[in-house]
């Protein structure tokens, strides 16, 4: 009786639980599918003597990009980047210097007095990041890139765009991804602290289009050896575009606004001499607010003009330095139809690498996407490439010694 009750309920759950079971192999088995479609080796554009020296220097250009496999598309991949990236623990020595005109800058350090590969401070490399727009130094993604820059013995220093990490503004000017002058200083400052050390710089997102325009408006007397763009917005009209796609708008495009009006409403005191606050803060896009008050502190005519000058695509002929630039086909902010293909393939000195999947400033991995990641993985090897192999990656670019000043 006892072995007829157990038959009986063996034989109830077997035919209660095979849809579930034929779900669940059938979701197994299509994430799985989707995910081996998605795992691709980028797209590195770049001159063979580039190339060849990334593929020895840094493997991971030549490795599967595997996203996670649940993260569909780039908006998700960078919502959920923004969501769940780990924020490694990283201890800063804050310093202010001013500029010419009255305001001040705020730069975090991070020194590495205990570095074993490089205990002269002196010649310690440096590695100098450009956060994005709204960002600064408590961004997961400097953290990160701090961390991969440190562990390899090397100094760190993040350039806080004025106004944006709690320092009061002295001057009624902010900053826009065309304007070098507050970058020149700073690396001026760092060059000037540490003359012997050789400087690479790193720019994300707006950070990556402010390094670039810099690069090529000082070319070969940049102070740097190089630079990494990661999620660079190649063409600003287009990106502005790109943003203003009703699910851009609605999942980044708003909260960005919100935060770029947030701090013209903390600095109100200084800027309503030049501007009007209160019609600035009702911007609702990132391009009402250039217009209201990006384009017009920084003396352009309209905000297509300002677009135009921050794009740095077609400034790249101009750079005399190697670069390296990541990515995604899927970028919300950064559209593919932008990306300088034609420019680059022309050039010994930029290399671009493309994956098609990462979103903006994510590039994930793993099941649960939290700690080191694609980009990450690159800008270590790349910043390490730089400063162990200083002399092949200038025969591999074609730049003679003294332009690598």
């Amino acid at each position: 009786m006892l072995l007829s009750h157990l038959e009986l309920w063996i034989t109830y759950w077997e035919c209660v639980s095979r849809p579930y079971t034929v779900f669940i192999c059938s979701l197994t088995a299509a994430l799985y599918y989707l995910w081996g479609r998605n795992c691709q080796v980028p797209t590195l554009v770049s001159s063979q003597t580039f190339s060849a020296f990334l593929h020895k220097h840094c493997p991971v250009v030549a490795e599967r990009f595997s996203p996670t496999p649940w993260c569909w598309g780039g908006r998700l991949q960078t919502l959920v980047c923004a969501i769940l990236k780990s924020r490694p623990l990283v201890t800063y020595r804050n310093e202010r210097i001013r500029t010419v005109d009255g305001g001040q800058i705020s730069l975090d350090w991070v020194d590495n007095q205990a570095s074993e590969t490089y205990p002269e401070s002196s010649t310690r490399p440096t590695v100098l990041i450009l956060p994005g727009l709204t960002g600064n130094s408590q961004q997961s993604y400097v953290l990160h890139a701090i961390s991969q820059a440190a562990r390899r013995g090397y100094r760190c220093v993040v350039f806080n765009n004025r106004g944006a990490a709690g320092e009061e503004l002295l001057t009624p000017v902010t900053y826009c991804a065309a304007n070098t002058s507050d970058l020149e200083c700073v690396v001026h400052h760092v060059k000037g602290l540490y003359p012997h050390s050789p400087v690479l710089g790193a720019g994300v997102s707006l950070g990556g289009m402010l390094l670039l325009n810099y690069l090529a408006r000082k070319r070969s007397h940049s102070g740097m050896v190089a630079g990494i763009t990661i999620s660079v917005p190649w063409d600003a009209v287009k990106s502005s575009a790109s943003m203003e796609e009703p699910l851009n708008w609605l999942l980044f495009n708003k909260y960005l606004t919100s935060g770029l009006c947030r701090v013209v409403t903390r600095h109100r005191k200084v800027l309503e001499k030049v501007v009007d606050v209160d019609y600035v803060v009702k911007a609702q896009t990132i391009r009402e607010f250039d217009e209201r008050f990006t384009s017009l502190l920084f003396g352009y005519k309209s905000c297509v003009d300002y677009y135009r000058d921050a794009s740095p695509a077609k400034k790249l002929p101009n750079t005399a330095v190697p670069i390296l630039c990541l990515n995604a086909a899927d970028d919300p902010f950064s559209p593919q139809h932008a990306f300088p293909l034609a420019i680059v393939q022309n050039l010994p000195n930029v290399a671009l690498l493309l994956t098609a999947h990462g979103g903006h400033i994510a590039f994930l991995q793993g099941l649960f996407p939290r700690g080191e990641s694609y980009m990450e993985r690159l800008f270590g090897q790349f910043v390490q490439a730089v400063f162990e192999h200083p002399k092949d990656i200038k025969k591999a670019c074609g730049i003679k010694e003294e332009k690598m000043s």
